[in-house]
């Protein structure tokens, strides 16, 4: 399902025009996105978790080079489903 997709479903469901539904789909996009890369946590209780996670420092070998290289650690955005979305998919 695409973004159009999304606010096409959201404008029908609600009854909103689909301009509206838009400016909502990306004010909370932008939201989630400004929060984790503050390194702050989304809590949707119901639909799961947005989460940065810590990846640890780590050697990494470039086999045709004979090299190895360290790769520095790094914060990465992640989602976490709630038991309800994951019961509901399976």
């Amino acid at each position: 399902m695409t973004k159009a997709e999304v606010v096409n479903e959201i404008s029908k469901s609600t009854g909103v025009d689909k301009e509206t539904a838009m400016n909502v789909v990306e004010a909370f996009m932008e939201s989630v996105k400004d929060s984790l890369s503050r390194g702050e946590n989304v809590y949707l209780r119901g639909f799961g978790s947005f989460i940065v996670k810590e990846r640890a420092e780590k050697t990494a070998r470039n086999i045709s080079k004979q090299t190895t290289i360290i790769i520095p650690k790094r914060r990465i955005p992640a989602f976490k489903p709630s038991k309800m979305f994951s019961s509901k998919v399976k």
